[in-house]
């Protein structure tokens, strides 16, 4: 007898719940998860969690850069707290922030419009000589000088600040001031405390810097076995998490208290604009996602606010050297309803 192709059944299962037809999905899906992984998605009271591959559904993943909307959330519900403003400078809070730039706000920090790099400079080196964990050599208050240095060299504000210029820096320095702002310590560790009591602990949710169950291990050439660290940035990529915490957490989202939508300059073709921890790539602002990549794992959530879609790709390995990039974002899209056109 024929064995049924379980990508196939998995995409059915998925297109009964979202109500998008997914039959040209069929190779895109296979290139994700051509290494294993789990498939998620929910919409009203129905949801489903597969596994590709024989990849545990219960397995926790590295969310790598899927943190920031974690972070995002965490800023959100601090604005909300009265703790913290979207627009007033990190600077205001005082402590180790006091001589940051006024430029620097958690709505620029959290939009990647702040003008900073994309890693601090000893990442350079790091990259290659502490490849699993480039950010490890480094405390709070390093990567705190770092934002006010990079600031200071390119002048403050910088010309490129208002602009889109994607940053694990100014990500990692915001979640360093979220955990002051909540009253925890300023480190990865406060931001961890500050997360849970503000967000995931509410939620239910078991994302944390440490999971306390079984970890999908890292598969491809960058894998290695290893995780991927990220030192006092860990508000940039640092969160481990099940396919049923991001379901969770984006369910969440659906009805958040609205946060600014921004449309700077300098957007990848694919991103109509960018809100606290997310991109947006519809026209309506109604797609909302993120995508994480670490040594050996990928990791996407979206969630559609019209549809009250939410979908999270959780996969090993990584994108193939061999082949297109930007694989899982493209899925992930289209499982949203956003589609290809997102991409021309």
């Amino acid at each position: 007898m024929f064995r049924r192709d379980p990508v196939k059944l998995a995409l059915a299962r998925v297109s009964a719940v979202i109500g998008i037809d997914t039959g040209a999905l069929l190779g895109l899906t296979r290139g994700v998860f051509r290494r294993g992984g789990v498939l998620a998605a929910l919409r009203g009271e129905q949801q489903v969690i597969l596994s590709l591959g024989g990849v545990d559904t219960r397995g926790a993943f590295e969310l790598a850069s899927v943190t920031k909307p974690f972070t995002g959330a965490l800023a959100g519900t601090l604005v909300e707290a009265g703790r913290l403003d979207w627009e007033i400078p990190l600077a205001r809070l005082g402590g180790p922030f006091a001589r940051l730039p006024p430029h620097l706000t958690p709505l620029a920090l959290s939009t990647h419009t702040a003008g900073l790099p994309m890693h601090p400079a000893r990442a350079a080196v790091t990259v290659f000589t502490r490849f699993h964990d480039p950010y490890g050599n480094m405390g709070a208050t390093d990567a705190i000088a770092s934002a006010r240095r990079w600031s200071l060299l390119a002048g403050a504000p910088p010309r490129s600040a208002g602009g889109f210029a994607y940053s694990n820096l100014g990500a990692g320095v915001l979640a360093l001031a979220l955990a002051h702002a909540a009253g925890e310590e300023v480190s990865a560790a406060g931001y961890g405390r500050a997360l849970h009591g503000w967000v995931t602990g509410p939620l239910g949710l078991g994302v944390s810097l440490t999971p306390a169950g079984a970890v999908v291990r890292p598969a491809g050439p960058l894998g290695g076995g290893s995780m991927t660290g990220f030192g006092p940035l860990v508000g940039a990529g640092g969160l481990f998490g099940t396919a049923a915490d991001l379901l969770g957490f984006g369910a969440s989202r659906l009805g958040a208290p609205p946060a600014p939508l921004l449309r700077p300059a300098g957007l990848p073709r694919h991103i109509r604009g960018v809100t606290p921890g997310w991109m947006v790539s519809s026209p309506d602002g109604e797609v909302r996602w993120h995508d994480g990549l670490a040594r050996g794992t990928r990791t996407g959530l979206g969630l559609n606010l019209r549809t009250g879609t939410v979908v999270a790709l959780l996969a090993r390995g990584t994108d193939s050297p061999l082949g297109p990039r930007g694989v899982l974002p493209t899925l992930l899209l289209a499982l949203l309803g956003a589609g290809r056109e997102q991409w021309r």
